[in-house]
């Protein structure tokens, strides 16, 4: 696949791949990743690059790279054993953490969160799902297709398998292609590949200005049949493609630093014998709550490049800009292009792409609704983009937003707009994520 290249110019003057480059979702330059990867940021001028692989833990360092809460206990002058267990135990609706995807192991103890203290880069912060072996038709026969879910459109059915609910999947529509469920309960695809043999490369644009980036191409490519949302028996599951279409003991890398050639870029381990995934967490927020999520597509090259995930082309059929619309299959996740980023990691108000690019962590992405906060969730995310204004900048406004209204409040009252002063709104791309756990 062809390197896509950016220059600064005007959004608005760019192709769309160059659109999509500067109003994509999560840029992560992924520094210290477990496979071949690079990172440059010396203090001689050289750029970060990403490579094959996750990238960095969620349980950063700093403030601006770890959004795990502390002790309930502190500020107080009695021990955290003193305090009764949090309220989401009991009604996930009220505060405290909530483990969204139950069929998940998380290396994080989820539900103890606020009552431990986790410190900052061990455990990473990943979680390890139910792998399935399923086939899918190809030209030359059935091929083995692994996959997972992370979401379904149907309430009774995400119960069973331990996965969120999404009432707005049933609007994927064309997006979704189909399958039917054989004997043992897998997918059998009626067509869809991913080839992951493209090593992925990032390259931020400079140090004086790292978004957008220079180079983008993504690790993993689905075919134009393909795509996480798939169609069967009347219900609509979130079900990505972690792995290529090979027997077994090729993908078998149960204890890590798999080949990435066959593998998914947010793979961490993969178990085929005992039919395990594990994958790494990436750090948002939603309405004001930390949150860990997995991200598996993107419907465009760049986006899919920045955020290690599969392009996916069958999901541009999704219709973005329309949000809670009775025919909208999207949630928003809103995403700043230029947050701050003096302190990298250090700083609390640390968010955005330029952040990103420059010190290699997750930008902190906001989020809609999602499970026990909202019930309009989706795994599909439509990208708002937003630059704070020079005026804000100089003021000493900008800083980190993790709620929805309160950044489409400071759209409304001018502060921030869409890129290079464009409209603020949609800008086209989605991103599949599955959000796996709030975190209080």
């Amino acid at each position: 696949m062809d390197h896509v290249r950016c220059d600064g110019r005007s959004l608005l003057r760019k192709t769309l791949a160059c659109v999509s480059a500067m109003t994509l979702a999560s840029v992560m330059l992924l520094a210290g990743a477990a496979s071949a990867q690079e990172r440059e940021d010396g203090g001689d001028g050289r750029l970060l690059r990403a490579g094959n692989g996750p990238g960095p833990a969620a349980n950063g360092p700093g403030p601006g790279c770890n959004i795990i809460p502390p002790l309930a206990s502190v500020g107080t002058k009695v021990d955290i054993s003193q305090f009764p267990p949090a309220d989401s135990l009991t009604n996930p609706a009220l505060a405290g953490p909530v483990q969204l995807l139950k069929s998940g192991k998380f290396d994080i103890p989820i539900e103890q969160l606020t009552s431990i203290n986790v410190p900052a880069g061990n455990p990473r912060g990943t979680v390890t799902l139910p792998l399935y072996k399923g086939a899918v038709n190809t030209p030359s026969g059935l091929k083995p297709a692994w996959y997972i879910i992370l979401d379904a459109g149907d309430q009774a059915e995400a119960e069973r398998l331990g996965v969120n609910f999404s009432k707005k999947l049933h609007n994927a529509g064309e997006a979704a292609r189909t399958a039917t469920r054989r004997a043992d309960g897998t997918f059998l695809f009626d067509s869809g590949l991913v080839d992951f043999r493209p090593n992925r490369e990032v390259v931020a644009g400079s140090q004086d200005k790292p978004f957008p980036p220079s180079v983008a191409q993504p690790g993993s490519v689905g075919d134009d049949d393909y795509s996480p949302l798939v169609f069967v028996d009347g219900i609509i599951y979130d079900a990505p493609v972690v792995a290529a279409a090979v027997d077994d003991a090729l993908i078998n890398f149960p204890n890590g630093n798999p080949n990435y050639s066959l593998v998914h870029d947010q793979v961490i381990a993969i178990d085929p014998a005992n039919r395990t995934v594990t994958l790494s967490l990436i750090n948002g927020y939603s309405f004001g709550k930390p949150v860990f999520y997995i991200s598996t597509e993107s419907s465009d090259p760049t986006v899919a490049a920045i955020e290690g995930n599969t392009f996916a082309p069958r999901l541009r059929r999704i219709e973005t800009g329309v949000d809670d619309i009775s025919r909208s299959a999207v949630e928003r996740i809103f995403i700043a292009t230029n947050g701050e980023t003096k302190g990298g990691c250090q700083n609390p108000q640390r968010q955005g792409l330029g952040a990103a690019l420059l010190d290699g962590h997750r930008p902190n992405n906001t989020f809609g609704g999602i499970p026990t906060t909202a019930t309009d969730y989706s795994p599909v995310w439509d990208a708002n983009v937003y630059e704070w204004t020079e005026e804000a900048i100089e003021k000493g406004y900008r800083g980190l937003l993790t709620e929805e209204f309160r950044i489409l409040k400071m759209a409304r009252d001018g502060y921030i707009t869409g890129p290079n002063g464009a409209p603020y709104g949609s800008f086209g791309p989605v991103i599949v994520c599955g959000v796996a756990a709030r975190l209080n």
